[in-house]
């Protein structure tokens, strides 16, 4: 029994293809087409202004008409996931309404529902000698995009399927009282200070103090500790171990931006100890997307870890319309048009997303499970174009680029990944993972 499996990045979509596509887009679609499960994320929602806008976004309120939906189809993608920051730019109204849009085009989804048991719930894919099922999560949303369960009394709330996490920052016994006196100048702390001095709450333990909704553990080295949430990692493993009784393979979708420290190339710690939790679980791969960039594979226990794969469609300058709260967060008049909203961001294209090269370069990751094992893992690297005019860029296109492949053959190496590169394609050694 033998499957193949492909999986792209971030899609933001904005632009309707041409009738003609694009150069370079029948190359990227028969790469697509000769695997049995093809997986995009979208990061967008897909309506009409059926939801109202959040709010805050995930950095850009990320809706698009739900024909864009077709365009992202010709790429011959028949699995998606929908669980990412931008999931709640319009509220529960537009996480309904692009489920609706994905519905009615029989476009299979995961990672978002009427409910958290449905947006955690696998999706099942059936292929030509295998079953497989997909689960989509994210660590990064706004609180208000969360999914609420169904209780005995009360039906649930539309959202995403979350992994949230805590941070503990390490310090040093002088940043540690420095802190302390900062606690005590501003009163962040005096909410759970009273409760204390009332007997309704327990004391700090010893070298351990909140500031605001920050932990501090006083400590000989300097670091900060990320810890997934015990409740979503269960219940995602939960969903893990069902989805091995139904089928035959199991495929985790992460959108996750956090990092380690001040370094977006690298995974957040709970990151790594959620997605080597989903293997050891009976996950076959999981697929990370995020921070619009790569970041490193690991090999672990016969399953693959893609920590970031990056982009696949980027056009986030030409989003066609923003909210108010847009304009006045960036205190521009809400007059202003969106085209110019998105100069003013860039300082007209002089920084962030528009000069960045590592956001414009990915890869299109693909693998193959054979009886249950893996057997190979394939990498091809794309570009979206960060020399093309706004109106065009962001666009994929196979590039070939051995420069890409050997960026993340760096950023694999510390989980002890060994990537091969020929004729423009990277293969990850598995023999001696």
């Amino acid at each position: 029994m033998k499957s193949t499996f492909v999986a792209t990045g971030d899609a933001f979509i904005t632009r309707h293809l041409s009738d003609k596509k694009y150069s370079g887009f029948e190359q990227v679609r028969e790469l697509i087409a000769r695997h049995d499960f093809r997986f995009c994320n979208l990061e967008m929602t897909f309506h009409r202004q059926e939801g109202y806008p959040a709010a805050s976004s995930g950095g850009t309120w990320a809706m698009t008409d739900p024909d864009m939906l077709d365009d992202v189809a010709a790429y011959g993608f028949n699995v998606y996931n929908t669980a990412n920051n931008h999931s709640g730019d319009f509220g529960q109204e537009g996480v309904l309404a692009t489920a609706r849009h994905l519905k009615n085009r029989k476009m299979p989804f995961a990672g978002t529902g009427r409910n958290l048991q449905e947006a955690s719930r696998p999706l099942y894919v059936d292929l030509p000698e295998s079953r497989a099922a997909l689960i989509g999560i994210t660590s990064s949303f706004d609180p208000a995009a969360r999914a609420g369960g169904q209780s005995g009394d009360m039906i649930g709330r539309p959202g995403l399927n979350p992994l949230r996490h805590s941070v503990v920052h390490h310090v040093n016994e002088e940043h540690f009282r420095m802190a302390r006196e900062l606690a005590r100048v501003t009163l962040v702390n005096w909410p759970i200070e009273q409760k204390i001095e009332c007997g309704y709450a327990a004391p700090f333990p010893e070298g351990r103090m909140p500031f605001g909704r920050m932990n501090f553990v006083c400590d000989e080295r300097e670091f900060i500790e990320t810890v997934p949430n015990q409740d979503d990692l269960d219940r995602t493993l939960a969903s893990i171990r069902e989805a091995k009784r139904q089928a035959d393979t199991v495929i985790v979708s992460l959108h996750a931006h956090e990092m380690r420290g001040r370094s977006t190339k690298v995974p957040a710690e709970f990151h790594e100890t959620f997605c080597r939790a989903c293997i050891d679980a009976g996950a076959s791969a999981v697929i990370g997307h995020g921070p619009h960039e790569l970041r490193g594979v690991e090999i672990y226990h016969g399953g693959v870890i893609f920590y970031s794969i990056g982009n696949f469609l980027f056009e986030t300058e030409t989003t066609e319309l923003q909210p108010s709260d847009a304009y006045t967060d960036m205190h521009l008049p809400v007059t202003m048009q969106t085209g110019e909203y998105m100069d003013v961001r860039s300082a007209g294209g002089t920084r962030g997303f528009p000069v960045m090269p590592e956001i414009w370069e990915a890869v299109i990751p693909s693998w193959t499970i054979e009886d249950g094992r893996l057997t190979e893992v394939r990498l091809h690297p794309i570009s979206l174009g960060m020399k093309d005019p706004r109106s065009v860029r962001g666009l994929p296109r196979l590039s070939h680029d051995e420069s890409t492949l050997l960026r993340l053959a760096d950023l694999s190496s510390p989980y002890g990944t060994q990537i091969d590169i020929a004729d423009g394609v990277g293969t990850v050694r598995l023999d001696e993972a």
